[in-house]
């Protein structure tokens, strides 16, 4: 009882949060249970991956015994589980370093990317939409329409292969798409693991010109495919609100036009939350593709590498941060939904 007076007088995201730590950790051991037996199913032995197609048998077998592939399924998987609970995610088994090592060097440079796509989607579709709403017959209502068929319609890939071959190759005003930095330029000292942030920290003019440079066409390539969905929910969102009872009665109370924008889109805000929280941890996997095409070096290329050698630590340990980081999104999407409409119960 005390217990449950203590809960409710804490602060409504504080609760939320409490609330969902307790289904974060059976999520994640299901995910560890489900990505563990579905990697074994992958084609292809490690062993003979690693020793190539001149080893012999023996050596074959003496590799499996080494890397404990030997032993039984269940065997594997509670070995598995005891050293993910310590905090040791393995040893990858081609780059033969600590999978947790490997990770923590790629995740600054996908969480980069992810970040600054996010953002630029959610202007462009949120601009899109409410001008196409408040201007039905403009040309960018017209543009709208065909963009929010476009978007959908075409993988992230093709769309970067375009732009890399209009704006780098056929242009020239886009950078190599090589790459977080020239390669004349050298990092800064890491401290966020954004190179935009370090690079004003270190105080590298040129550093940050290049790290943005090489951000804006898998920045645009990501923006450009999945503003589409997220303009057409705020569209169909922010129309109710912005033809509502409510903003006419304040249209007519003298409200200016700018006024009566903000507090349609104020109340089109929930849903829209939860297509954002959605689409950030949608691009985790979207970035796959781009960030090989761009050479990006982030968790996409690892996991790609991963898979085409069979490397199973590795695989498992990129699965378990897309989860953590995709539940981690979903819990802010929960307090912000709270923050956002307090009269609704998450």
């Amino acid at each position: 009882m005390k217990f449950g007076m203590l809960l409710r007088s804490l602060p409504r995201p504080l609760r939320i949060v409490l609330g969902r730590i307790g289904v974060l950790v059976p999520q994640m051991f299901g995910v560890l249970l489900a990505t563990f037996l579905l990697i074994r199913l992958l084609p292809g032995d490690p062993a003979l991956l690693m020793l190539g197609n001149m080893a012999t048998a023996d050596q074959i077998e003496s590799l499996r015994e080494k890397l404990g592939l030997n032993a039984s399924v269940w065997t594997q998987f509670t070995s598995y589980l005891s050293t993910v609970i310590q905090g040791d995610l393995g040893t990858s088994m081609f780059t033969s370093n600590p999978v947790v090592v490997d990770l923590l060097d790629r995740v600054p440079a996908t969480l980069e990317l992810i970040t600054y796509a996010m953002l630029v989607t959610i202007i462009i579709a949120v601009t899109l939409a409410v001008v196409s709403v408040i201007k039905p017959k403009g040309l960018v209502s017209k543009f709208s329409k065909v963009y929010g068929l476009a978007a959908g319609a075409v993988p992230d890939f093709w769309v970067g292969l375009l732009l890399i071959y209009f704006l780098f190759y056929v242009a020239g005003i886009a950078p190599a798409p090589f790459g977080r930095l020239d390669p004349i330029i050298s990092a800064p000292s890491p401290v966020t693991g954004f190179l935009t942030i370090d690079t004003l920290l270190a105080g590298d003019t040129e550093a940050f010109a290049s790290a943005v440079g090489r951000l804006f066409l898998p920045v645009l390539t990501l923006a450009t495919v999945n503003a589409g969905a997220l303009m057409k929910m705020t569209q169909m969102i922010f129309a109710d609100s912005y033809r509502s009872e409510y903003i006419r009665h304040a249209r007519a109370s003298g409200l200016s036009e700018w006024k009566l924008v903000r507090i349609a889109l104020r109340n089109s805000l929930p849903p829209i939350i939860t297509m954002v929280g959605f689409l950030f941890g949608f691009l985790l996997g979207a970035a796959v593709l781009v960030e090989t095409i761009f050479a990006w070096g982030g968790l996409g290329q690892y996991a790609v590498s991963a898979v085409m050698n069979s490397d199973y630590p590795a695989l498992q340990g990129f699965v378990l941060v897309a989860a953590a980081f995709i539940l981690i999104v979903y819990t802010v999407v929960d307090v912000l939904y709270g923050i956002a409409d307090p009269r609704i119960e998450v």
